[in-house]
């Protein structure tokens, strides 16, 4: 009888050990919490967009087993046409700083209201829309040669040309933006969201493993700031970060007339909690979306070519940082 009594005990074990999750499973579903905020964003020019199809993912502070380091910015393909990023972001809550991670969907969902410019401004994106299956690229935010990308267009009315030293990284607690999802946003929490592909896995593990990327070696000015593809670290496509108290602005920022509520322009002083929890889910996340473009449909923009679209000249080649923020 105890014999039985020992093989049904081992039975409960094994099953409770296959319901468990895994570890990975368990660090996507809960995130990284940590009491020490991220450094401020680094001030960094956009490398020339390679080619059709590509979508400016910024750059952001991850945390690793020896702090923060630098993830660089990088043009990214779409897992499929009509999908635009929803970058990451860190948000205090419960006494913690939590990653919210960032996704692919339709629209471009609640970012904690962090500026992380080229049209990443706090709000949706305003760096390009899809338009007939193809990407097409506002050439007054993104760095992109004409010559060579035809499907562009002229929007200067997104850039606000004021200049704000604001390079403040995460939401709520002391120093951080104050912004809180829209309805809208709220609304479109529900849409399907995809995980970042396996390029921007990839390109934020060897991130993980360049020591020169570390906020304790670099300072907050990395090296490696952004680059033209994901993993690509060295080349021309690599582009550096400036001096903090350089003028050399922040990437522009957009206005927007579904601005989030009491944005601040410079750091605030502490806005105490945000509705935010510790736990991250990266495809809902606290992460609602701003409509902005069109609905994905199953074909891939790597496979699509820009159609011709009048477009104003623009620089056509190097990197490039916009006035004003």
């Amino acid at each position: 009888m105890s014999r039985l009594l020992k093989v049904c005990f081992l039975l409960l074990v094994i099953l409770a050990a296959l319901a468990m999750p895994s570890a990975s499973q368990a660090q996507i579903a809960v995130g990284v919490s940590i009491r020490i905020g991220p450094p401020v964003l680094p001030v960094y020019p956009q490398p020339i967009c390679p080619g059709p199809g590509f979508i400016w993912t910024p750059g952001y502070w991850a945390y690793g087993p020896d702090g923060y380091y630098w993830v660089p910015g990088t043009w990214v393909v779409a897992p499929a046409v009509g999908l635009l990023w929803t970058p990451g972001y860190w948000g205090w809550g419960g006494g913690f700083y939590a990653w919210h991670a960032g996704y692919w969907g339709p629209h471009v969902g609640f970012y904690g209201g962090i500026n992380y410019g080229f049209g990443y401004g706090g709000v949706g994106f305003v760096g390009g829309e899809w338009r007939g299956g193809v990407f097409a690229y506002n050439t007054a935010v993104a760095n992109v040669n004409t010559t060579v990308i035809h499907n562009t267009y002229v929007n200067n009315t997104v850039i606000n040309k004021t200049v704000v030293n604001n390079n403040v990284s995460y939401n709520g607690g002391t120093g951080g933006t104050t912004a809180q999802p829209t309805a809208a946003e709220r609304t479109a929490a529900n849409e399907h969201h995809i995980a970042p592909t396996t390029a921007q896995t990839q390109h934020e593990h060897s991130a993980s493993q360049n020591h020169a990327l570390l906020a304790s070696v670099n300072h907050g000015r990395p090296a490696i700031a952004a680059t033209s593809k994901p993993g690509e670290f060295t080349g021309h496509g690599v582009t550096a970060a400036h001096a903090a108290t350089t003028s050399a602005n922040r990437p522009p920022s957009a206005t927007s007339s579904a601005s989030h509520a009491a944005t601040p322009n410079n750091r605030p002083p502490n806005t105490g909690q945000t509705s935010h929890t510790t736990q991250s889910q990266p495809h809902t996340s606290n992460s609602n979306s701003h409509p902005t473009n069109s609905h994905p449909s199953n074909s891939h923009p790597s496979n699509e070519h820009p159609s011709s679209h009048p477009s104003n000249p623009h620089p056509s080649g190097g990197a490039h940082e916009k006035p004003g923020r």
